[in-house]
């Protein structure tokens, strides 16, 4: 189903971010830091002072528009309010070694095209943002932190913020320690949001009206990502994590229950795509091992939903895979996957494009 089509130079590439504004076709994908000659392999060294990329299409490739400064860039969500486009790109840290976590990550506006400063944001070891529409109101949840031991005094938490109608100001603190993603949807009427945490549960958050409060304990530790489908009349949730097998769980009216358990581990990102009334799952893989000694050199899995389950379809290549979009180009798929690592523990390898081809019976 999967047919390579580009590969795209990038280092230590951490998400890909596919937009539209102004009638260019834009691809973001932020680095989370370059190989600096003569130094170990280490999967969390490296150079940070980095860019982002800035990739537009044309006659069906991406090739260079722009970059933005952007060190340590884990993340980038695009977003608009009032028909004003934000780019929000999370920095986790910047230097070569020590690294200095507690800076600031941009959010970023388009005027006049091209991606100007619009504010900056105070961050430790920011990891995802992510924007969400509730009751009318705008909210961009920042996923940070490291628990490593000699940062716990300066160490964060998780913070939601509000849109003001200028701006983005602090509306509410989650509980983490090691944050990483984010996943709002709705089911029921109910708004809920999923909270990735690496050292404490990852846990599902409701929309009271007024706030976000805890609703049910999704994965115990090393949490990565969410996904949520409908099929048949039910409603799902998937998560996933580092540590132990990614989980399909069902809803029952009041929490979610599992269904089915996606062997395998080292699960970073997940994304569902349904087309011709055909329903896959794309499940990215980062590392097995430790930092120390990681093992990046692992297959992503591309599943089917068939007799209500996911049934694993094809297998494809990552090393230390981060992220993962789906494009649609003129009635075509196209499957965009980042990798942040070689096989040599080095940051420079490439982001992929593949096709996406979808014949056979379901």
């Amino acid at each position: 189903m999967l047919r390579e089509e580009q590969r795209i130079r990038t280092s230590g590439a951490r998400a890909v971010e596919p937009f539209a504004v102004d009638g260019l076709e834009l691809l973001a994908i932020p680095q989370l830091a370059v190989d600096v000659p003569g130094s170990e392999p280490l999967m969390n060294g490296g150079d940070s002072d980095t860019d982002l990329l800035l990739l537009r299409r044309v006659a069906g490739s991406y090739v260079p528009h722009a970059t933005l400064p952007a060190p340590g860039g884990e993340d980038a969500e695009f977003f608009t309010i009032d028909e004003r486009s934000f780019l929000a790109v999370a920095s986790i840290r910047r230097g070569k070694g020590p690294y200095e976590y507690a800076i600031e990550s941009t959010v970023w506006t388009w005027s006049a095209g091209a991606f100007v400063p619009f504010q900056s944001l105070p961050t430790f070891a920011a990891k995802q943002f992510t924007h969400w529409n509730v009751d009318g109101r705008h909210f961009l949840g920042l996923a940070q932190g490291v628990g490593l031991p000699h940062l716990v005094e300066q160490n964060r938490p998780s913070v939601v913020l509000e849109w003001d109608g200028e701006r983005f100001v602090p509306f509410q603190e989650i509980p983490s320690r090691w944050a990483y993603n984010w996943h709002p949807f709705t089911v029921d009427g109910q708004f809920f949001v999923a909270h990735a945490e690496h050292l404490d549960p990852s846990v599902l958050h409701r929309w009271d009206g007024e706030r976000l409060v805890p609703h049910q304990e999704l994965i115990g530790n090393a949490g990565r990502a969410f996904a949520t489908f409908a099929r048949d009349g039910e409603h799902f949730l998937i998560a996933a994590g580092l540590e132990a097998p990614a989980r399909v769980l069902r809803w029952d009216g009041e929490r979610f229950v599992e269904h089915q358990v996606l062997p395998g581990l080292g699960a970073r990102e997940l994304k569902v795509l349904e087309r011709d009334e055909r329903l896959l799952l794309v499940r990215v893989n980062f590392i097995l091992g430790t930092p120390r000694d990681p093992r990046p050199v692992l297959d992503s899995q591309l599943y089917e939903w068939r007799d209500g389950a996911f049934a694993e379809v094809e297998g494809f290549p990552t090393c230390g895979g981060t992220d993962a979009a789906v494009i649609e180009e003129d009635g075509a798929l196209k499957l965009v996957v980042s990798n942040s690592l070689s096989p040599e523990i080095r940051f420079a390898n490439d982001t992929v494009v593949y096709g996406l081809v979808l014949d056979g019976a379901a």
